[in-house]
């Protein structure tokens, strides 16, 4: 199980292919500004007006500031009693909850080397940039504010042990700190668009993102309530970024937005595949023919989405997982929906 969850680390590009769609958001300059004006007109398009009023962001509720206390009525909720003033006046009373005019928003964005991949319409990366675009239009509106926590790259780790299907291996290169930098959070478009130029211009660096400390630079300093948003593909071991995105949790709305790729769930067959690890540039030749090879990477594919699901959701984060071969945009707005509906069943008659 080990060495075919290793396996499925590994980026996998069959020869010769070549992804669709936007491709490569932060090759260039201009490039990456043709893609956000794309990707800026679809997604206005596609989701204005679906949070209009909204000022819980995508998670609607009643909001969380105390407002004033009021006599109970039949129907209100018990859980917003007040006692204080239910023990001062002897007449049971509740807390009223506002919902604050402006959220802040803030995406921890990760773009390690395994995210510059992509066997379907879409580059991982590319799927990174238009999440980043949609969580921004949906929450930017009404004065709220919109930052961002960015990882590009880390240390390379050191090559593992040989096995039956490496076939050589690169000189490891020179260790380098992880790259980790804040945008700070701004109000108004132009400012939330200037966010997204610097995220699409970030340029990747080989090595793994530290995605626990990358989350946990939304922890430091402490700040208001409001919508934290964690864009991965989310293969560093749940182990590593699990308690700080718990302890994100405690004070914000968490939504997780995990990028797959097919190939990273299953493999084609398709004879020797050259398999390349895009983080430490590991070279591997495997033998697709094998249905047993199939199989157990299948399995480990599997068992590995599913301990991260777990950990999500142990978490009390939101999960969203788009794929580079389906259409993202649907996803979202099926997502967005699901959620609306889920707070708002049964508080309203």
């Amino acid at each position: 199980m080990a060495r075919a969850a290793a396996v499925t680390g590994a980026g996998v590009r069959p020869p010769g292919a070549v992804p669709g769609g936007a491709g490569g958001a932060g090759t260039g300059d201009g490039r990456s500004e043709a893609v956000l004006s794309r990707l800026q007109l679809l997604v206005t398009r596609k989701l204005d007006g679906l949070l209009q009023g909204d000022y819980a962001g995508l998670l609607p509720g009643p909001g969380t500031e105390a407002g004033e206390s009021r006599e109970y009525r039949p129907g209100d909720d018990v859980r917003r009693m007040d006692w204080p003033v239910t023990a001062r006046t002897t007449v049971p009373h509740v807390r009223r909850t506002v919902a604050d005019r402006e959220l802040e928003t803030w995406l921890a964005v990760d773009l390690s080397a395994s995210l510059d991949f992509g066997t379907g319409r879409w580059l991982k990366r590319d799927l990174v940039i238009a999440a980043a675009t949609a969580m921004t239009h949906l929450t930017v509106r009404g004065g709220n504010r919109v930052g961002a926590v960015v990882g590009s790259g880390g240390p390379v780790p050191a090559p593992p042990a040989r096995s039956r299907w490496r076939r050589a291996a690169p000189e490891p290169a020179a260790t380098a700190p992880p790259l980790l930098f804040r945008l700070p959070a701004r109000p108004g478009r132009r400012e939330a668009h200037g966010l997204l130029r610097a995220i699409a211009g970030t340029a990747v660096r080989p090595g793994r993102t530290d995605l626990g400390a990358l989350i946990d630079l939304l922890n430091r300093p402490p700040r208001r309530r409001g919508l934290a948003v964690v864009i991965s593909d989310f293969l560093a071991p749940p182990a590593e970024w699990g308690r700080p995105l718990r302890k994100l949790a405690v004070r914000h709305d968490v939504l997780a937005i995990e990028v797959v790729d097919p190939r990273e769930l299953e493999l084609p067959d398709v004879g020797v595949l050259a398999v390349v690890d895009p983080e430490t540039g590991e070279l591997h030749e495997v033998q697709t023919a094998d249905p047993r090879l199939r199989r157990r990477y299948a399995d480990a594919a599997a068992a590995q989405r599913a301990a991260i699901a777990d950990e999500l959701r142990a978490a009390g984060a939101a999960h969203l997982r788009l794929r580079t071969d389906s259409d993202w945009l649907l996803d979202m707005v099926r997502f967005v929906a699901a959620q609306r509906h889920a707070r708002t069943r049964g508080t309203t008659r």
